[in-house]
C-alpha cells in the first residue's frame, strides 16, 4: 500500500514540476505579436489561396505588419473592398486591385473530339492523366473528371459536354483551379480582357486537326491579320499580347477552327461593381 502512496505522490510531484516548468517557459519564451495583427487579419477573407504571393492569409498579414513596401492591393479573391479596409487598418494610401478571373484554355467537348481508350478509374483528373496521358485523343485537352470544380470555393465551375466550363460571374480569381489542373489549362488573366485562345496544343497543326476540331492548327492567319501585332504563333500555338492588344476581335473572325473567341469575362468583382 506504501508503495502505491509513493508511486502517486511522485507522478503528481513531477506533474506539478512540470507544469510550472512549462508555464515559466511559455512566458519566457512567448512570441510577441504585433497588435495590428488581429485587426488586418481580420480584413482578409480566408481564402488561403496564395494568389497573394504569400502562403496564406497568416502569412500575408506577418508581411504587411512586418515588411516595409508590402502592398495591400495583393489580395484578389478580397478585391478592392478587402484593399480598402486594409488600408484603413495600416493607415497607407488605398491602392486599387487588378481583379483577376479565371479561364479554361480548351473547348474540346464531345462535339469536336473524342475519346481513344474507356477510362474506368479514379474520378480523377490527376488520376487519369497517369494512364496514357488521358482517355481523350488530344492529351494537352481537359480530361473532364472535374479536379477543378471539386476545389473551387465559389462553384463557379461545371462539367458540360465532358470539359470544364468556368462561370466567370462567379469566379474571384482566386487561381485555386489553376493549381489543380495537371494539364494547366487553367489561366489567372485581369476580368478586362477579351480575347481568348482557347487551346493549349502545341503539336503540329496536321496532328491537332485529326485529335480536335477545335485545336490551334499554327496556321498563322491570326498573327498575320491582327491590326496591332498582338498575336504571334509559338511552338504550334496561338499567344495574345494583352499590352498590344485592343479587343477588336479581328483574329476571332478570321480563326478558321474557331479556337479565338471574344467575349466578356468580367468576374464577380466587375459584376458587383456595376
Amino acid at each position: 500500500m506504501d508503495g502505491i502512496l509513493i508511486a502517486i505522490v511522485s507522478v503528481t510531484v513531477i506533474g506539478i514540476i512540470c507544469a510550472v516548468m512549462l508555464a515559466i517557459a511559455s512566458k519566457v519564451m512567448a512570441v510577441k505579436e504585433d497588435e495590428r495583427f488581429p485587426a488586418v487579419r481580420e480584413c482578409l477573407p480566408g481564402a488561403n489561396c496564395g494568389a497573394c504571393g504569400y502562403a496564406g492569409c497568416d502569412g500575408y498579414a506577418h508581411a504587411l505588419i512586418d515588411e516595409e513596401g508590402i502592398k495591400t492591393n495583393l489580395c484578389v479573391p478580397g478585391g478592392d473592398s478587402v484593399a480598402k479596409k486594409l488600408s484603413d487598418v495600416l493607415g497607407v494610401a488605398f491602392e486599387d486591385v487588378v481583379e483577376q478571373v479565371a479561364v479554361i484554355k480548351c473547348r474540346g467537348d464531345c462535339t469536336v473530339t473524342s475519346e481513344k481508350m474507356d477510362y474506368q478509374g479514379i474520378e480523377s483528373c490527376k488520376a487519369a492523366k497517369l494512364l496514357f496521358g488521358g482517355s481523350g485523343k488530344c492529351t494537352f485537352g481537359c480530361m473532364g473528371l472535374g479536379d477543378c470544380a471539386k476545389v473551387c470555393p465559389q462553384n463557379a465551375i461545371c462539367i458540360e459536354n465532358g470539359i470544364a466550363h468556368i462561370n466567370t460571374r462567379l469566379c474571384v480569381g482566386c487561381g485555386i483551379c489553376a493549381s489543380a489542373c495537371p494539364n494547366k489549362l487553367i489561366s489567372i488573366m485581369p476580368d478586362v480582357e477579351k480575347m481568348l485562345v482557347t487551346c493549349s496544343n502545341t503539336e503540329k497543326g496536321a496532328v491537332t486537326r485529326k485529335e480536335c476540331g477545335r485545336g490551334c492548327i499554327a496556321c498563322k492567319k491570326c498573327e498575320k491579320e491582327c491590326p496591332a501585332g498582338a498575336i504571334t504563333v509559338i511552338d504550334n500555338l496561338a499567344q495574345i499580347d494583352y499590352d498590344k492588344c485592343t479587343d477588336c476581335g479581328h483574329c476571332a473572325e478570321v480563326c478558321p477552327v474557331g479556337c479565338i473567341v471574344k467575349s466578356d469575362f468580367g468576374g464577380k468583382h466587375h459584376v458587383n461593381q456595376e
